[in-house]
């Protein structure tokens, strides 16, 4: 079964050494080791641990678990988790997430699991992201499957069935667990919502009822919630973009500097709260329900405990009554946050070529969505 997955699945530990000598020749990858490590000498010391590699979990366990505890260090003030005592080490999970950094929501994720004893799971990544071919090497060597973007409607179909299957595949029979985002691409505005083309795909393998199928996929809605958003102003920029230039389209040197600069710029405090399994509520939230109507339920499920589970951090009620211009939640933060938030912002705009009005009207919505979301369904 998995030779029909072959170009789209993670290599297998049989297939490592060829992939990480040609990923050692390749001159691009030597100049991203430069500049994840930086102390004299690093390049030529990780090139030769790569060659030591054996297996897939040495290589993480290794390098990328250790490389991750170096980024958090050097880039947030600490990870933090909640809820994780629900899970078993020998069942498999489908997490579905809020997405907000392209490597890091994912890669956060896996050192958490790591550290408490669970395998690490399996990542969706979209082939719009894979703009070298060391990119794609080095992803799939990491537990990483392609989700191909930009087809026909046909094909688009076709390989949709076959992501699906995949999916089913790695968690019902592989033994995987597997996370991929709520919807394609981040949420620039911060208003997190799951695609419910997303649900509806991950049905389309199914050969049981439907609540039995989903079933089977042990869905975990998951929140992530960054302090400092990544990219923010990057993605402001964007949304402005799209608002006043109507053909604009983002390069794939747009995805290779917020791949980058979401890895090294500063992003305070990451929360992950892992919300119940819908499993839990699958018989009644989706009892005499079409199956149009069973995937939109499931879709809010996932939405609900994504809000619910958010940790909302200062900055956030500092947007939300900046941008509605009250005080309603001054007890969650001092003045002195208020005022640095003010100030990071004001440095941040002024770095794009737009009115700072409309951009700071974008900027607040970022941080304020998931605040008008949990008060919206739970206050």
């Amino acid at each position: 079964m998995m030779n029909q997955f072959d170009d789209i699945r993670p290599y297998n530990n049989d297939e490592i050494h060829q992939v990480i000598l040609d990923l050692v020749k390749d001159p691009a990858f030597g100049m991203i080791i430069e500049k994840f490590y930086f102390q004299p000498g690093a390049k030529d010391f990780i090139l030769q641990c790569l060659l030591k590699v054996s297996s897939i979990e040495e290589l993480q366990t290794q390098l990328i678990v250790p490389l991750l505890e170096k980024i958090e260090k050097s880039s947030t003030n600490g990870l933090s988790f909640s809820a994780m005592d629900q899970f078993k080490t020998e069942e498999n999970y489908l997490f579905i997430s809020n997405h907000r950094d392209i490597i890091l929501d994912s890669a956060f994720l896996n050192v958490i699991m790591h550290t408490h004893g669970f395998r690490k799971t399996e990542i969706a990544i979209g082939d719009n992201l894979l703009a070298y071919s060391w990119i794609e090497k080095l992803v799939r060597i990491n537990r990483s499957f392609i989700v191909k973007r930009n087809l026909g409607l046909r094909e688009q179909l076709a390989e949709s069935k076959r992501l699906s299957k995949y999916i089913r595949f790695a968690v019902s029979e592989k033994g995987e667990s597997v996370w991929i985002a709520q919807r394609e691409g981040r949420t620039k505005d911060g208003n997190d919502q799951t695609q419910p083309a997303l649900i509806k795909m991950l049905n389309m393998s199914n050969k049981k009822s439907i609540v039995d199928g989903y079933k089977e996929l042990n869905i975990v809605p998951m929140a992530i919630s960054y302090e400092i958003e990544p990219c923010g102003i990057s993605k402001v920029e964007e949304l402005l973009n799209r608002k006043h230039i109507p053909d604009f389209k983002k390069s794939q040197q747009d995805d290779m500097r917020s791949m980058a600069n979401g890895v090294m710029l500063p992003k305070g405090r990451i929360h992950f709260g892992f919300g119940n399994p819908l499993n839990i509520r699958l018989d009644e939230i989706t009892a005499d329900k079409t199956n149009n109507e069973v995937v939109h339920s499931i879709s809010q499920y996932v939405d609900r405990r994504i809000y619910y589970n958010y940790k909302l951090w200062p900055n956030n009620y500092i947007a939300s009554d900046l941008l509605l211009g009250n005080e309603l939640h001054q007890q969650h933060y001092t003045s002195e946050e208020k005022e640095s938030f003010v100030e990071m912002m004001q440095k941040e705009i002024a770095t794009i070529a737009f009115s700072p009005v409309e951009a700071m009207e974008i900027f607040l919505k970022m941080y304020a969505h998931p605040v008008f979301n949990f008060e919206k369904y739970f206050k």
